[in-house]
Order: C-alpha cells, then sequence, then structure tokens
C-alpha cells in the first residue's frame, strides 16, 4: 500500500509541474507574438494601443508585473515607436515649446520679411513641401502616423486636379501655404501680374480649405521688390525660402560645411516615382527624416515661430 501511495503522488507532481510549464510558455509565446504585431502591420491601425491594456505583455506573469508598474504612462511612447518601425523610422524627440513671442513678425505697416531659417539655438528645423503635384495616398497615412509637422506651399496648377487630396493633411494640422496660381518666375512678370498670382491663390486656398494663408514662397526662390509688396498687399506675414532642399537620397545644401544649424528651413516637394528615379514620396520623405535625425535634429512646426 504505501508503495501505492508513493506511486500515486510522484504521479500527481509530475503532472503538475507540466500543467505549470504549458501555463507559463503560452503567455510568454503570446508577449513575443504580440509585440511583434504592435510593431509591424498593426501600428498604423492602433494596435499600438493594445500595449496598454495588458496584451502585449501576456496573460500570465505580465499582468502580475502590470499591478506593480501601470503599463498605461508608457502606452503613447510605445505606440508612436510602433507608428515609426511602420515606416522603418525611429520616433522624433518632441520639439521644445514654442516661443512665448514670435521670433519672425511683419511689423504693422512694415515690409514682409524674407526669410531661410528662423533665429533660434533649439536643435528643430522646419519641414516645407512645395507644388503638389504628386498625391500619394500612403503620403496622407504616413504623416496621419507620424505627427511630424510638415508646412505645404501649394500651386492651384498643380493641385486643381484634386482638390480633396489635400484636405485630410490640412486637417491634421499641416501648415498651408501659397505658392501662386501657375508657378511662374515672378521676376519676370509685371507688379499687377505678380499681385493676381498671388492674391488669387491666396483667395483659392481659402475658399477651398477654409483658411487664408499667411505665407508664401515664390516659384524657384525668384523674387523681387516689387514681389514683397504684392505679398504684403495680399495679407502674407512672411515670404519663405530654404536653407536645404531634400533631392532623392540626399539633401542638397547651400552652406559649404554640408549641415542643418538649428532653425533651417528644408525644401522638399510632392513627387512621385518619374522625379525620383522609381522611389515613391513616401521613401523620399523617410530619407529626408533620416538625415535630419543623423545630425540629431527634430522637426518643429514653422507657423509656431512665424
Amino acid at each position: 500500500m504505501k508503495k501505492t501511495i508513493a506511486l500515486w503522488a510522484a504521479l500527481t507532481a509530475a503532472v503538475l509541474l507540466v500543467t505549470g510549464c504549458a501555463a507559463e510558455n503560452p503567455a510568454g509565446g503570446r508577449a513575443g507574438d504580440r509585440a511583434g504585431n504592435v510593431g509591424g502591420g498593426r501600428a498604423a491601425d492602433g494596435g499600438g494601443d493594445r500595449a496598454a491594456d495588458g496584451d502585449g505583455g501576456g496573460d500570465g506573469g505580465g499582468d502580475r508585473a502590470g499591478d506593480k508598474a501601470p503599463e498605461a504612462p508608457a502606452a503613447p511612447g510605445a505606440a508612436a515607436a510602433a507608428a515609426y518601425r511602420k515606416w522603418g523610422l525611429k520616433p522624433f524627440a518632441p520639439p521644445p515649446a514654442p516661443p512665448a513671442a514670435k521670433p519672425v513678425v511683419r511689423p504693422p505697416g512694415g515690409p514682409v520679411p524674407v526669410i531661410s531659417d528662423i533665429p533660434t539655438t533649439e536643435k528643430i528645423v522646419f519641414i516645407t513641401i512645395d507644388d503638389g503635384a504628386e498625391k500619394d495616398p500612403e503620403f496622407v497615412t504616413m504623416m496621419k502616423d507620424l505627427k511630424v509637422p510638415v508646412t505645404m506651399f501649394l500651386t492651384d496648377a498643380a493641385i486643381r486636379g484634386d482638390y480633396a487630396y489635400f484636405a485630410p493633411l490640412v486637417a491634421q494640422g499641416h501648415g498651408l501655404a501659397n505658392h501662386t496660381l501657375t508657378h511662374p518666375n515672378l521676376r519676370t512678370l509685371s507688379p499687377d501680374a505678380q499681385r493676381r498670382e498671388i492674391c488669387g491663390q491666396q483667395t483659392k486656398l481659402k475658399n477651398r480649405y477654409g483658411q487664408a494663408p499667411r505665407l508664401f514662397r515664390p516659384p524657384y526662390g525668384n523674387w523681387n521688390e516689387a514681389t514683397r509688396a504684392a505679398a504684403g498687399e495680399c495679407g502674407v506675414d512672411a515670404i519663405v525660402l530654404w536653407r536645404e532642399s531634400m533631392q532623392i537620397k540626399n539633401m542638397q545644401y547651400q552652406r559649404g560645411d554640408r549641415k542643418l544649424r538649428p532653425g533651417d528651413i528644408i525644401l522638399a516637394h510632392f513627387r512621385g516615382p518619374s522625379e525620383l528615379k522609381g522611389r515613391t514620396m513616401t521613401e523620399m520623405t523617410a530619407t529626408m527624416l533620416r538625415r535630419i535625425q543623423e545630425q540629431g535634429f527634430t522637426v518643429a512646426r514653422l507657423e509656431d515661430y512665424v
């Protein structure tokens, strides 16, 4: 009888041991698999939020650890990291709070400022995107995921075929700015013709998107004092040029040291594979963001400084 009891006890202990291992391994496995989903395709559709409600940590020991250290405060960072991983990027450091007083202001009745950068010592740059010819739906998704602020300098001739494309980008909070009606070299036009180009686009953009632009960029960066006067008459607060321009894979710099500096304004374009040697606009944008990060900068909203 004693031998029978001992054998029964040994068998019971073995069953409990096996059962215990089986309970732990699925929890660990789910933690790994779900973490992979959060970092992959699910990031864009909100899968990253699952880390906050415990799914990302497993159903076993992960929940107990969560009782000691709540996961909720880390969830926004985890979701942002997942969204950036979707595009092959790392999250940017948050930009500093905007200054209480904007460093670039048009004095009442004074000339319109012409700027290529913003006076600041913070390691921030500003992204501007011109024209509007390429209308890649993936770019709208990318901007929604990454929440990196950009300012769009739109030309009516480039956007009139699909005004609706830009509405979600405006709704996301990206800046809406003027780049003329037809993209001419303004220096070759009379003052009246320049005024029609600038004021006409002010009206078009206000009617389409509900806001009149405050910023203006002359095509090709070409302007003269007649441009400046016309911009002022049309309600523009600043003429915005640039310090760097994003090409297909690299930045083109105006300075010999080929480095970003605090407050630089970067120019890019709404371009697609036909102009980017087969690359998409999202690929070009991702490369630009990497170049900015490699030099230790983050991206701020231009309208907060002008």
